[in-house]
């Protein structure tokens, strides 16, 4: 079975982001970076389908600037077989249709069993970036996936519903997927594989310019961060009864 991984990198979790000049988009200038954690997931489970399969091949894919081939080595020491390193220099002007045209046609020379991402990026979060792929591609496709079974020429995926439910659906091949986050336990790169990764395939494909996108990112803000106290009044019965009251309407915890 040959899967692809879509895998995208993003500014580390515990960095102090500043908006840029133009407003249009965070100052990358001291940040580090790392691989998107529900794509890190979908790393996880291709690498473990693989291993219960005893063959096959994972495939790392990434859309980035130079800087993303550091992310598709990480993948790549984790146990990814090869990597494609889509070479886009701001992906971020990109929407998520641009994004998966170019995505989709790296994919398609490919011919893959299964197609695997995260759910969402952490940065921009749009979370339509592989369904979008899946009909470019004509493929089936299931969203938030916490388990996936191999069968003979399907696979049966288990989604995961609101409060608690579970749906369970069996598809055809090729298929297109997004990883829940938390569905496995992630790895770690080890040293053996580190080294293995330098000898590894990183295929180059420079990203063309596409026209005809559906959104454009013209300018972000900061969090709007207000305190507000409300000072409650009355015997203590009273302020009580106000403060479930508020609690229970304004809030909504109880």
């Amino acid at each position: 079975m040959k899967i692809i991984v879509a895998i995208k990198q993003v500014p580390a979790r515990d960095s102090q982001l500043r908006l840029n000049s133009a407003a249009k988009w965070i100052d990358e200038e001291d940040l580090t970076f790392e691989i998107n954690e529900p794509d890190a997931y979908a790393l996880e489970e291709a690498l473990q389908l693989k291993e219960k399969q005893g063959a096959g091949e994972v495939i790392a894919l990434c859309l980035g600037p130079e800087r993303a081939g550091s992310t598709l080595r990480e993948a790549l020491a984790k146990g990814a077989d090869r990597a494609i390193h889509i070479v886009c220099a701001h992906p971020e002007t990109l929407d998520p249709l641009a994004i998966a045209n170019l995505l989709a046609g790296a994919i398609r020379t490919e011919s893959p069993d299964l197609v695997l991402t995260g759910l969402q990026s952490d940065d921009l979060g749009s979370g339509q970036t592989g369904v979008i792929v899946a009909e470019l591609l004509g493929s089936s496709h299931a969203t938030i996936i916490m388990e996936v079974l191999l069968q003979a020429d399907a696979i049966r995926v288990k989604r995961e519903l609101e409060d608690g439910w579970f749906q369970y659906i069996q598809m055809p091949l090729p298929a297109v997927l997004t990883i829940q986050s938390g569905l496995n336990r992630l790895r770690y790169a080890t040293l053996m594989g580190s080294k293995k990764a330098k000898t590894k395939e990183m295929r180059i494909i420079e990203a063309e310019t596409l026209g005809g996108q559906a959104a454009s990112l013209d300018r972000i803000y900061p969090p709007d961060r207000q305190k507000q106290t409300q000072m409650l009044t009355g015997t203590a019965k009273e302020q009580a009864v106000q403060l479930v009251e508020k609690l229970r309407f304004e809030m909504r915890v109880l």
